[in-house]
This record gives C-alpha cells, structure tokens and sequence, in this order.
C-alpha cells in the first residue's frame, strides 16, 4: 500500500501515509478487535485485577504493552495466542486508569444519544454554521471551542469523548456528530480518535465534506481516507513557503510593494478590531523600511495586506 501512495507522484508523503496507516492497521489489513475481546474479562492476575474494560497494567501502574497471559487465554479464539498487545488506543506506558465497564454483550441500547462537537481555529470564526446543522441534525448536547486543531490538546474535544464514553457504558447507545470531519481532526490523529471511539462503541458521523455520513472506524477504507485527509495541510503549507522562497530568489517582496510587514499587518488587525475605517488606521501606521520610510501607508495598501492575511488564513483553516 505504500507504495501504491508514494510511487505514481514519487512524493515521500504518500510514504509518510503508509507508515501512518500501518499504525493502526495490522499486517493482515484489518483493525484487530482481540483487545476488547480480552477487556471483556477482569484480569485474573493478582499483582494487576484490571477490570473489565480496561487494559493491563504493570506493578508500576503503568498500561501494560501487553495483556497478561493468565486474561487473554480466558477467550477461547485466543486460547493458542502467544501473546496480545495492547493497541495505541490504550496508550502503553501511560499511568493507567480505569476506563468505564463495557456494556454486556448482546444487550438492546436502552435509547440514543446524538453528541455534538463544533470548532474554529481562531476566536474570529463563527461558530453559527456549524451549531445550526448539529441542531437540525438532532444533536441534544453540543461542546464547542475555538482552539487550532495545532494545539496539544482540545478541552472540549476531550470532555466529548469521554461523556460519549461515560454514557454507552451505562447501556445507552451514542453518536457523536460533527459538521465536518476537520472539525474534529484530521490525518492519523483522526483515524486515531476514530478508533478510541470504535474501543468504547461510540458511533462517528459526520455532516459533510469528504467523509460525509456514518463510518465503521474499524473499517481500512475509513482509516486510508482519513490518514489522506492531513496531506492537505503539508500540500498547502509548502505551497506558500515555497512560493515566497522563489520569489525572494527573484529579489521580489511579498505584500504591500514592500512598504508593509509583521509589525504592521499586527498593529492593523489590532485597529480593526476596534472598528476603524481603513483612513484611520493607514494615518496610524508608519512605514519603517524603504524609500518611503517615515511614511503613512495608502489605505489600499492596508486593504490589500488585510485581505491576503485573511485569505491566507482561510486557506489555512480549509485545510485545518
């Protein structure tokens, strides 16, 4: 599969995609569901007593790498298995804590739960479009947040997850909803969350976009596209590195004829944010470098280095 990715353009990302699917994929192609098969037993072992629904742990209450032998030979399918490692969803080597207990098998859902989760990058986005189409799509509880999907971690984000979590363990079935799967997140961060969501029999829909509708995230299609989905950034991100590198070869300045730059541009969305016209904000800008150093900037030039700060950054959040 790598290199059905990586060899028609000869781009090493398709490579980069590969590796990441072979993450969460086994040699076989599938997603292994042994875990929860052995998580559907306490573990025998005095030394760990890990309940059912949650992983192993180790002496140092750690996430063991592996579940103990003595707990995995209690499946009969996994009775000749030399050994089940834990899966990434898990996180191995982490401090263990005890996760909710499954829900027992074959039992009927006692109701439906429709969660919501909505995002922005940046504290200037609005948040309306997304709450709108989570509210006709019948969400009864929506988190939000405006956090860069950069960030280490999303509070709400978290929080989503774990009361999705919290609320199948007490037998009620759960599906979390987002408008767009970039929303959510994307690349092998996705098709990760995807899977901790898979171990706690959460449902993932989403509204629109590539990935529109329900999904298996078990399934290798599901994983294949949702690892494609973070190329999107890189593409983008060495697109406009590249472009600016070819034209500072060239000798040529980028934005604003020269006469703009950081300090500027920064100083201009602080004046916007208080309602100033493009005049007033141009009389409050001095230019530093050049022939017109000294300077006020014409407002069109204000106008022009606002628009392609915000086309920029839309281009950046269409693809974050």
């Amino acid at each position: 599969m790598r290199g059905g990715f990586g060899a028609a353009g000869g781009d090493p990302r398709g490579d980069a995609v590969g590796r990441g699917v072979d993450v969460l994929l086994g040699r076989s192609g599938t997603v292994s569901n042994d875990f929860k098969r052995v998580e559907s037993h306490d573990c025998p072992m005095s030394a760990c007593a890990a309940p059912a629904g949650s992983p192993c742990r180790t002496g140092k209450g750690k996430v063991a790498i592996q579940y103990h032998t003595a707990r995995f030979r209690l499946v009969p399918q996994l009775a000749k298995t030399p050994s089940v490692p834990t899966p990434a969803v898990r996180k191995p080597g982490s401090m263990w804590t005890e996760l909710p207990r499954p829900v027992s098998a074959g039992a009927e859902p006692a109701g439906h739960v429709r969660l919501g989760y909505a995002r922005t990058s940046t504290a200037r986005q609005s948040l309306d479009a997304q709450l709108d189409s989570l509210a006709e799509a019948g969400v009864t509880r929506i988190f939000s947040e405006k956090i860069s999907t950069r960030a280490t971690r999303r509070p709400e984000s978290e929080a989503t997850v774990k009361l999705a979590g919290e609320i199948r363990s007490s037998g009620v079935a759960v599906t979390l909803v987002v408008h767009e799967h970039k929303r959510l997140s994307r690349g092998i961060e996705l098709a990760m969350l995807a899977e901790e969501l898979k171990a706690s029999d959460v449902g993932l829909e989403f509204l629109t976009g590539e990935l529109k509708g329900s999904h298996d995230p078990s399934g290798i299609m599901f994983t294949v596209l949702a690892a494609m989905s973070g190329m999107e950034r890189e593409y983008i991100r060495d697109r406009t590195l590249e472009g600016h590198e070819s034209a500072r070869k060239r000798g040529k300045t980028i934005g604003g004829a020269g006469v703009t730059d950081e300090s500027m541009l920064s100083m201009a969305l602080h004046l916007r944010k208080q309602e100033m016209s493009l005049r007033d904000i141009a009389k409050r800008l001095v230019i530093t470098t050049g022939t017109k150093k000294g300077q006020h900037p014409s407002p069109a030039t204000v106008m022009r280095m606002l628009r392609e700060h915000d086309e920029h950054t839309t281009a950046m959040e269409t693809a974050g």
